[in-house]
């Protein structure tokens, strides 16, 4: 339990662990005040037997009493805002943490962590800890406390009642520790049923088009709902020895409080202990191990809290780029690769790729699909670390970068654009969230999509669905080239921006991307004809390798992948039903 409660206070950071301390802290001055009662009661019960029972000494005990009653009272109200404050802060900064730690993981560990087990640690797991862990720890160290404290004060009147009251006290502690170990192995159970659930609930959520498209209703629905009952199941296993430990823990607390009743009555009948203490002694014995019981229920969970802690610090632990290079401002914008390699887990992706993309000109990667075009874009701009070789800009090497120099110099618009469940205006000026409401209008027109926009409902304050899904394919295009806009990074990256956009948008896209694209280093992956032709420079990237590299008029002169390439789109583009 110390151990659990250890690794909780330290997961929860130094400024919400002070709180708790004051919190505990204060758990103890309550105990004292609880305790205090016991004296008060002693001293009018005393004077009633002895028949020097005078009105003075009831007012002194009553407001002993009811002083000791409202100060408890004051403290626990004061230690349940502190042990509340703390919670809530700790949960939403490591909430914060962990997504600040995740943007510097390799792209890999999402491929490797399903969407899920991050949302279960950020959503789920730190829920848990903010409600049910904070009321975990300080119910069970408040219940542990105002016990002993109970029995310290039994020292004053009888030592024999005292040890009796300590060995139960103890033997209740073992068992809620043999309690942890027994549920241990369904607590982990229960959170990886929970993952399941939420990846499960999200995958029907997120497909929810295609579950329509094909009628996959019934499996999708029962895939969901297996999942929901392995959660319930998991969580039913989880307490079902944990409600025998407890019966047994409320056993051993109820057995030692008769017996110390029993004691204290064979020990007044054989003139050991006088009639005042024999009655104090009794009244103790039913309240000696009030606040253990409640211990004890809230024990069973600590487990669970120890396996969320965990979770939490395995997000946070997962190894990241090396980010803490120097700020660098380049000196021009050239990119370079050479001699790189790089591999998904085992699966060489792209091998020995020397290249060289000039400051201010147009290059554009093409070739079929899964030839690694869309990696090479990748590894550029860091989104991994390369196995070989390096990659620089402006002729520094991308590793001596600080991860958030380098990132300043890039903007990218990709196929498949993700829009945030917020209003268009904070959707544009996502990377500069203070920016004023004339920026974001000046980056709109100049991406063609104000018109539209101001044709909204509430203009640039609708919000639209979460990744955009009341908007057309090319107005979120629009909208993420504005962003791009906004950034004005002098290198643009654009996978496929006009891939699936139909005519109409496509004029006002192209457009967009001219505005975007002004006096930049520009990197495009494409199929379109008319988007690479007049490229720069043009690499044909096939099986992880630079087929071909050259103009579209040097490469046309080429028997190769790229002439082929080409007039199979012209072949495409002229055909029609006769």
């Amino acid at each position: 339990m110390i151990k659990t409660l250890g690794k909780f206070f330290r997961f929860c950071g130094e400024e919400n662990h002070r709180k708790f301390r004051l919190a505990i802290i204060l758990g103890v001055v309550s105990s004292l005040f609880l305790a205090l009662r016991i004296p008060a009661v002693y001293v009018v019960i005393k004077d009633m037997l002895e028949g020097t029972m005078t009105e003075k000494t009831g007012w002194i005990g009553c407001g002993i009493v009811a002083l000791s009653i409202l100060l408890q009272t004051f403290i626990n109200m004061k230690t349940t805002m502190l042990q509340t404050e703390a919670g809530y802060h700790a949960a939403s900064q490591k909430r914060i943490e962990i997504a600040e730690h995740l943007r510097y993981v390799p792209m890999g560990y999402f491929n490797e962590n399903g969407l899920g087990s991050i949302a279960s640690v950020a959503t789920n797991t730190m829920e848990q800890l903010a409600n049910i862990g904070t009321r975990v720890v300080m119910m069970v160290t408040k219940g542990y406390i105002t016990t002993a404290v109970i029995i310290l004060m039994l020292f004053i009147f009888d030592r024999r009642i005292a040890l009796v009251a300590m060995a139960g006290f103890l033997l209740s502690i073992a068992v809620s520790g043999i309690q942890q170990k027994i549920i241990q192995p369904y607590s982990v159970k229960k959170l990886t049923a929970d993952e399941d659930m939420i990846t499960k609930v999200l995958e029907y959520v997120q497909g929810i088009a295609e579950v329509k498209n094909f009628n996959l209703f019934g499996s999708k629905i029962t895939e969901v709902n297996s999942a929901v009952n392995l959660a319930s199941a998991r969580s039913f296993q989880m307490e079902k020895p944990a409600v025998l430990t407890i019966f047994v823990q409320n056993i051993i607390n109820k057995l030692t409080g008769v017996i110390i009743m029993l004691l204290s009555l064979a020990f007044y009948l054989n003139g050991s202990l006088s009639l005042i203490y024999c009655i104090m002694m009794i009244l103790c014995s039913f309240m000696i191990f009030e606040a253990l019981d409640t211990a004890g229920a809230y024990g069973t969970l600590l487990r669970a809290i120890d396996i969320c802690v965990s979770k939490g610090n395995e997000a946070l632990s997962s190894p990241t780029m090396k980010i803490d290079g120097t700020d660098i401002v380049p000196k021009n914008y050239e990119l370079k690769m050479q001699d790189v390699d790089f591999s998904y887990d085992t699966r060489k992706i792209i091998d020995r790729v020397s290249l060289t993309i000039p400051e201010k000109k147009a290059t554009a990667f093409v070739g079929p699909s899964g030839g690694g075009k869309t990696t090479i874009t990748q590894l550029l701009a860091r989104f991994w670390d390369t196995d070989k070789g390096t990659v620089t800009l402006g002729g520094n090497n991308v590793r001596d970068y600080s991860y958030d120099s380098l990132m300043k110099n890039f903007a990218f618009v990709f196929q498949n654009v993700y829009l945030f469940h917020d209003t268009i205006a904070n959707n544009i000026r996502f990377g500069e969230p203070d920016a004023s409401m004339e920026r974001v209008m000046e980056a709109a027109k100049k991406a063609c999509c104000h018109e539209f926009i101001s044709a909204l409902p509430n203009g640039y304050d609708t919000v639209i669905g979460e990744g955009g899904a009341t908007l057309s394919g090319g107005e979120r295009q629009r909208i993420s080239i504005a962003r791009a806009i906004m950034k004005d990074a002098p290198v643009i990256v654009l996978d496929e921006a006009t891939a699936n956009v139909d005519p109409e948008n496509e004029i006002q896209l192209v457009k967009a991307i001219e505005a975007l694209t002004r006096e930049k280093t520009i990197i495009m992956i494409a199929h379109r004809l008319k988007t690479v032709r007049n490229a720069d420079r043009i690499f044909v990237i096939a099986k992880g390798h630079i087929e071909q590299q050259g103009t579209h008029d040097e490469l046309m002169q080429q028997d190769g992948l790229y002439r082929t390439f080409i007039r199979e789109r012209e072949k495409a583009v002229g055909w029609k039903i006769s």
